[in-house]
This record gives structure tokens, C-alpha cells and sequence, in this order.
């Protein structure tokens, strides 16, 4: 009997030392990582849920640009960080298509842990108004009737716009030439006046140059349109279906966070995803909030981490 009530005694101690731990943190303001430069989606994403995360955890929640090497800087970071209070937006280019690719100085599935889901944004396929094809089955019959003369820009290689390209050339069967810059910004201004002819760019970055007519889009890489593009058809509605492909996020924090911890950064997230005013503030650049319980969130990490994969090794994607 006094053993039964020793181990009740120890079992009730351990549940009230890890409320405390969720309750008194967090001790001091919060570091939210960046893996690209301040403006992109990724950016978009941190600063619209540190703004509102702040005042839940009674701490300021800062966000910090680490742009370079694939956005695995701020991952990185963050997998070494040992203060507790560090934390990354991260991103569907660091933590499943990196690791295929880079050698890195942590291990994206063993010192990282997937905590809470933001959403995710569609790929666009974009041309320059100086390219003659209005439509992706006009864009395909162009580059099939003159290969290896449309080039198409993405923010770097083994990023989500080379890898839709990719998918979209093997599924068209063409040839086309890849031209990557130091981020979607450099892309962008080559792409608006003509110097390369096409990309595949997420919808925060791209959005602004579509409505005022400066860049034409052809298709989304999601399932469904987007309701900030009624008028544009999925990759599948113009008979690619192979061609999927969005930008994810979703908040990561060192492995050996503590579980109680984990749990109310997870629990604040999904509050913040709930407001109104989050809502309308990313969803106008294209954005769709899927919040997912954490258990989820592992899972759906898991199997983009071996889909992309797949696809790399497909490809024979390298970085040179």
C-alpha cells in the first residue's frame, strides 16, 4: 500500500512540476526565426503570427531574417539553440526538400520537432507579358516547338520553384532552361521585364505584380483555385495533374523542448490562426490556414519529407 501511494505521490508531483513548466514559461522574449529575406512568404507568415503570439505568452515574440543555404540557416539555428526561446517559421524548402539535397550541420527529423501548422500557399505558374502563350497548353506547344529557348527563374535551386518547374517539365515533356537567383526578389525584376520568360512562384511573393497586370498567371499548383485568383485554373484543370505543389509552414522548435512547452506554443499558435484579423491579413496574399493537431503536423512532415524526396531522386535533381 505504501508503495502504490509512493508512486501515486511521484506521478502527482511530475503532472504539477510539468504544468509549472508550461505556466512559468516563457521567462524572457522570443526568437522567431526566418530562413529567407524580410518580404517573402515565409516572412509573411512569421510576422502575422508574432504579432498576435506576443500578447498570448505575455513576451515579445521577435522576428529574425537568417536568409541563405535553401532557408536552412534559421533551421539550423534553431536545432543547435539551447536558451529555450528560439523558435522557426519553418518552410516546406528546409525541412523537406533540403535535406536531399545539402549536407547539413543538424538532423531536420531528429533535432527539430514539427510543433504547430500554419498553412499552406500555392506555387504560380507566372510569364512575362512578353511571352506569346496566354494559356499552359500554349506555354507547352511554345516550348516544345523551340526547345531550350524559355528559361524560367526560381529563388535557388532545390527550391519549390525549381521543383514545379521540374515536375512541369517531365509531366509536359519539354525542355526548358533553369536560371536561379538569390531569391525571388532578383527573379521577379528579370521576369517582369523579359530577361527570363516564366516561373512557378509562391502567391505572397507574386500576388501584387499579378493584379496590376505586370506578370500573367496561367495556373495554381493546388488541387483547387484560389480565391484570390477565381479566373485561374489548377496545373490539373489544364491537364497537368502530376504538377502539385505548394509552399508549406509551420512553427519548429528544438527536440528537446519540453512537451508542456510544445503544447502551448501549439495551443497559442492555433488561437492566433483563429483571429479574424489573422485570417483576412494572409489569406489576401493567398494564403490558407490549416491548423492540425500536433500528432498531425509530425505526420504530414514525415510524408512531404519522403514525397520530395521521391521526386528529387526522380529528377535527378542536384545542386551543383
Amino acid at each position: 500500500m505504501k508503495t502504490i501511494l509512493a508512486a501515486l505521490a511521484g506521478g502527482l508531483l511530475a503532472l504539477g512540476s510539468t504544468v509549472t513548466v508550461a505556466q512559468e514559461w516563457p521567462t524572457k522574449p522570443l526568437r522567431l526565426l526566418v530562413g529567407s529575406a524580410p518580404g517573402g512568404g515565409t516572412d509573411a507568415m512569421a510576422r502575422a503570427v508574432a504579432d498576435r503570439l506576443g500578447p498570448l505568452l505575455k513576451q515579445s515574440v521577435v522576428v529574425e531574417n537568417k536568409p541563405g543555404v535553401s532557408n536552412t540557416l534559421a533551421a539550423d539555428a534553431t536545432a543547435k539553440s539551447t536558451d529555450g526561446h528560439t523558435l522557426v517559421m519553418g518552410v516546406v524548402t528546409a525541412h523537406a526538400i533540403a535535406p536531399h539535397l545539402l549536407k547539413l550541420g543538424y538532423d531536420n527529423n531528429r533535432d527539430l520537432v514539427p510543433v504547430a501548422f500554419v498553412g499552406t500557399v500555392p506555387n504560380v505558374l507566372i510569364v512575362s507579358n512578353g511571352l506569346a502563350a496566354k494559356t499552359v497548353p500554349e506555354l507547352v506547344a511554345l516550348a516544345k516547338k523551340e526547345p531550350g529557348r524559355i528559361n524560367y527563374a526560381s529563388s535557388g535551386t532545390g527550391s519549390t520553384q525549381h521543383i514545379a518547374a521540374e515536375m512541369f517539365k517531365d509531366a509536359a515533356g519539354i525542355d526548358i532552361v533553369h536560371v536561379p537567383y538569390k531569391g525571388s526578389s532578383a527573379a521577379l525584376v528579370d521576369l517582369v521585364s523579359g530577361q527570363v520568360q516564366m516561373s512557378f512562384d509562391t502567391m505572397p511573393s507574386v500576388i501584387g505584380q499579378i493584379k496590376n497586370g505586370k506578370l500573367r498567371a496561367l495556373a495554381v499548383t493546388t488541387p483547387k483555385r484560389n480565391a484570390q485568383l477565381p479566373n485561374v485554373p489548377t496545373m490539373a484543370e489544364a491537364g497537368l495533374p502530376a504538377v502539385e505543389i505548394g509552399a508549406w509552414y509551420g512553427v519548429y522548435m528544438p527536440a528537446s523542448t519540453p512537451k508542456p512547452v510544445q503544447q502551448r506554443v501549439h495551443d497559442e499558435v492555433n488561437k492566433v490562426l483563429a483571429m479574424p484579423e489573422t485570417k483576412t491579413r494572409l489569406e489576401a496574399v493567398g494564403a490558407e490556414l490549416t491548423p492540425m493537431t500536433q500528432a498531425d503536423f509530425a505526420a504530414f512532415h514525415a510524408a512531404e519529407y519522403k514525397r520530395y524526396g521521391d521526386i528529387i531522386r526522380k529528377n535527378n535533381i542536384k545542386i551543383d
